[in-house]
């Protein structure tokens, strides 16, 4: 066995395709053989010339849903296999249905799990499903100890942790771009806020939306959301209806969102769940004090249990609001400028050769 074969029908804009593309181009780069299935043709563009690239032939598929699109690819999946009929999968997503169907072909399968159990354990029927499917995986990689520590127990399995390869050169060249933008106010009264994540209940940006509200008369702020999702509509609602639109703005998804976070002071994630946010990282190694929820899994791990931030409970807007005032009255303070610092010590954890080594050799293993 020679080739391996990258499974992730939905290339869309959030962190994991982040991963997708540094350990993609970095395996290609070790002189691996790699082909990768995605509906998602336009994000070819992302990755190593040398990648065998297969997606449709235009853009149809891209514009569908999620399912349809691994319905697509798994017609895709059987086309390759036909043509090579033994290589290693690498999955990305939808990792039940890539598992099920290299059991039919006899294939072997890595699968890459990106958020906590929480997220899509919700129900008996999908953990036994989850339960059963997970004892087949040569390996199943996650992305946070604590991640591992509840997948292992809640399944009975033993899965492997690699952290995101955090990429610091690529972020301090981009987070150079000068940008046109003078929504921040360069003036130590006032408090710049920033969000970076998809519009979903699973951010739960409203949180952010409610306790700014409630701040309004007793801070001076401004405070930008980056992202697209389904609650765009709701959370520019709740801005207009609240007069907040000189003081909160929505500006959609930015490819590279760096220069923005460096404009920044406070960097807000109010995720419900999650797998390790790579935007802890970038906002951390920017220099940017951070408040997040402490919610499974990855906040806590990187910010050291409070060490490196401050973390308050999942949906708590009392306590997110007085986090906030803390370090509006206090982001000159000694105890807040030493967690800046101890978090871009503490980085070298993500190292980004470190980890994607660590990928290398797992695929090489079973090669």
């Amino acid at each position: 066995m020679s080739k391996l074969l990258i499974f992730i029908p939905s290339i869309e804009d959030g962190g994991v395709e982040k991963n997708l593309f540094l350990i993609t181009n970095y395996l290609i780069g070790k002189g691996l053989d790699v082909s990768l299935i995605s509906a998602n043709k336009e994000k070819k563009k992302f990755f190593n010339s040398k990648l065998n690239f297969i997606s449709s032939k235009n853009n149809y598929w891209s514009t569908k849903g999620r399912f349809l699109k691994t319905v697509f690819c798994f017609y895709l999946l059987l086309k390759f296999y036909l043509r090579n009929k033994n290589f290693l999968i690498l999955s990305f997503q939808a990792n039940i249905y890539a598992i099920f169907f290299s059991l039919i072909l006899r294939l072997k399968i890595i699968t890459r799990s990106n958020t906590a159990p929480g997220g899509w354990s919700s129900n008996s029927l999908k953990r036994l499903i989850f339960k059963i499917s997970f004892k087949y995986p040569v390996e199943i990689i996650v992305n946070s100890i604590d991640f591992k520590k509840q997948l292992d127990r809640e399944f009975n399995i033993k899965s492997t942790c690699i952290y995101n390869p955090f990429n610091n050169q690529d972020i301090e060249k981009k987070s150079k771009k000068k940008i046109t933008f003078n929504f921040f106010k360069n003036n130590n009264s006032f408090l710049n806020i920033i969000n970076i994540g998809r519009m979903t209940d699973q951010k739960d940006q409203m949180l952010i939306l409610k306790s700014l509200n409630n701040l309004k008369d007793r801070i001076k702020f401004r405070c930008l959301i980056l992202g697209k999702g389904i609650n765009h509509s709701k959370l520019k609602k709740f801005i207009i209806n609240n007069k907040l639109k000189n003081k909160i703005k929505l500006l959609g998804f930015k490819s590279n969102p760096y220069p923005y976070i460096k404009q920044s002071d406070l960097f807000l994630l109010t995720s419900k769940y999650e797998g390790l946010p790579n935007v802890l990282l970038e906002a951390q190694y920017l220099k940017k004090f951070i408040i997040s929820t402490d919610c499974p899994t990855g906040p806590k791990e990187i910010l050291l249990n409070g060490k490196l931030g401050d973390l308050i409970k999942v949906g708590n807007q009392k306590q997110l609001e007085e986090k906030i005032l803390y370090y509006y009255k206090n982001k000159n303070s000694l105890i807040i400028k030493n967690k800046i610092k101890l978090g871009i010590e503490n980085i070298q954890r993500f190292n980004f050769e470190l980890n994607c080594q660590k990928y290398y050799k797992i695929v090489k293993k079973y090669l």
